[in-house]
């Protein structure tokens, strides 16, 4: 079948440049920033990238670490990071592998990565 080019389209293109990919605007380009570099550093009062950040940790796309006053770090759960604190800057990196559960979890996050028998 052959394309008219002659016919409407609903498709309307808005004058002037895209703008370029931001790794804090979207979770794509933070996670494709993260990917690129292996770590990223957060401010502390930066707080939508903060959220951004936590739903690509929510999926193991990323991992999340507090850098606490002292300057060590220390990694988040899931459900830490979703309570998105402004107190310490994070940095976030590429998870090591696929799947992960540190030892320091509790029982109940460790089970939710425990492979089932079929």
């Amino acid at each position: 079948m052959e394309s008219n080019s002659s016919q409407l389209t609903n498709v309307i293109r808005f004058p002037g440049a895209r703008s370029s990919a931001n790794p804090r605007r979207d979770q794509r380009s933070l996670m494709d920033a993260v990917y690129a570099a292996g770590s990223l550093p957060i401010e502390a009062g930066d707080r939508e990238t903060k959220v951004m950040a936590t739903r690509l940790t929510i999926f193991g796309f990323v991992v999340v670490d507090e850098i606490q006053a002292d300057g060590t770090a220390r990694r988040l759960r899931p459900s830490e990071a979703i309570h998105a604190s402004t107190a310490c800057p994070w940095r976030v990196s590429k998870p090591s592998g696929r799947y992960r559960a540190d030892d320091d979890w509790p029982e109940a996050d460790r089970a939710l990565f425990a492979a089932l028998q079929a």
